[in-house]
């Protein structure tokens, strides 16, 4: 009998674990996850990590108002303020676990400050996992679970393995991720065509939605968009995780018979990739489009952090020529341009990529371009592909602020949630917020869930 099962080894379960075992030393604590030790820990393995903070004492500022904005106001007001007033503490418990906090270089150097662990998430899960192993927490890796067991009053008493184990416990952390892992639970949300959707990672493949489902399944609730997702533009060449393809604010993009498509500059870069990654997925032939940028944008102070693929860019003197070479008609492909940059009728020198420029094409000009705006006339002329790649889902289970995993009734007894399986992102994913929110609810759901066996 286990005082605590918690499945998912990524940054919550983590946090769950450690936050409990602090509390509790004595109790038989033990963290399951489906892949092996070397894999374990789902996206956050793979993840940067950043994190919308100002410094490690306070976030950045008008957190609580940009959570709203980027939920549409569909969010809960109440787990964003918890959010923010916890995480500057959670943050300086996770350096006594060991992980060191670095400031980042974002993609433009003018942009807010974020800080991410030293080693990015791989970095976290090294010091969690040796500070756990040092506090005596057991790992069992290999462990897929399938089914929560279940008192006849509904209080949940361990887990089913899918080898047929019976795990007993007097509470269960459920941090396993979202469903972006699953081909059909993608299907039956988004579509067809969601089950052809890459993996930003290695990580993100393996979140199929088991620990949602099987929650569902023991009466909880469900909750945050079901039509969301965390979906960014990456270089389909390239084999590397999170080959982020981030300049097309920059330029153009264009689909395979190259037309425009989208409002490259209708905001920053992180306000618009779900949207234009989810427009060339869901709505282009193939499932691509190509970026054109000339040799002007290779100047932007901060442009090598804009681009994360190790594969060059398809480079030509001519636009015609660069077609050429990505299977575009260059006639259309140059007339694109042509059109493109007679509509760009502002002043060059207002060009600031940092911020929103007003820089924009002439009215009446469709698809219209809102920022940044400048004539694509210097060779050589540059050209990436981007797909759409998933990061995690938006809908999961309902819990409330502390961590408890809510059913019709009330919160389901034994039961805690906390990480991307839980439903509290709506609209838009608020950038650099998914590893912050599993560190601090993470540890929530871990105190409380050990206070429930030893009080």
């Amino acid at each position: 009998m286990h005082d605590l099962l918690i499945v998912g080894q990524g940054a919550a379960g983590l946090a769950a674990a450690l936050s409990a075992k602090e509390l509790a030393p004595k109790a038989r604590i033990a963290v399951l996850d489906r892949m092996p030790a070397a894999q374990a820990g789902g996206n956050t393995r793979w993840s940067p990590s950043n994190m919308r903070m100002q410094s490690l004492q306070e976030v950045s500022p008008h957190f609580e108002e940009d959570m709203a904005a980027a939920s549409a106001g569909r969010g809960d007001p109440a787990y964003f303020h918890t959010l923010a007033a916890q995480a500057p503490e959670t943050l300086a418990w996770a350096q006594r676990q060991g992980v060191q906090f670095q400031t980042m270089d974002y993609f433009l150097k003018a942009w807010p400050t974020r800080i991410q662990p030293v080693g990015k998430g791989a970095g976290l899960l090294e010091a969690f996992v040796q500070s756990a192993r040092d506090k005596g927490i057991e790992f069992i890796h290999g462990c897929q679970a399938v089914q929560l067991l279940t008192a006849s009053d509904g209080a949940v008493e361990g887990i089913v393995t899918a080898d047929g184990q019976r795990l007993l416990a007097r509470a269960v952390v459920l941090a396993c991720g979202g469903f972006q892992g699953n081909p059909d639970m993608m299907r039956e949300q988004f579509g067809e065509r969601a089950a052809t959707l890459r993996p930003i990672s290695p990580g993100t493949a393996h979140n199929d939605g088991e620990g949602i489902r099987m929650a569902l399944a023991a009466g909880a609730l469900a909750s945050g968009d079901w039509d969301g997702m965390h979906i960014e533009p990456v270089d389909p060449r390239s084999p590397r995780p999170a080959a982020l393809v981030l300049a097309y604010p920059y330029g153009i993009v264009v689909d395979q018979i190259g037309r425009r498509f989208f409002d490259e500059g209708g905001a920053l870069v992180h306000e618009t990739w779900e949207a234009f990654s989810r427009t060339v997925h869901f709505e282009l032939p193939g499932s691509v489009a190509w970026t054109i940028l000339d040799a002007s944008a290779q100047d932007i102070p901060g442009y090598a952090n804009a681009v994360r693929s190790e594969v060059p860019p398809v480079q030509a003197d001519t636009i015609e020529a660069l077609a050429a070479l990505i299977g575009i008609d260059p006639g259309a492909l140059a007339d694109t341009v042509s059109r493109y940059n007679a509509a760009c009728i502002g002043d060059p020198a207002r060009f600031d990529a940092s911020k929103l420029d007003g820089l924009s094409t002439a009215p009446g000009f469709a698809p219209g371009k809102s920022n940044w705006a400048f004539a694509l006339r210097k060779a050589p002329f540059l050209a990436f592909p981007v797909a759409g790649a998933i990061v995690y889902t938006f809908g999961g289970l309902s819990t409330d602020l502390q961590a408890r995993v809510l059913g019709r009734h009330g919160p389901v007894p034994g039961l805690y949630a906390a990480g991307e399986i839980t439903g509290h992102f709506y609209a838009h994913a608020p950038n650099a917020v998914a590893v912050m929110r599993a560190l601090v609810f993470g540890r929530i759901a871990g105190r409380n869930a050990i206070q429930t066996t030893h009080p």
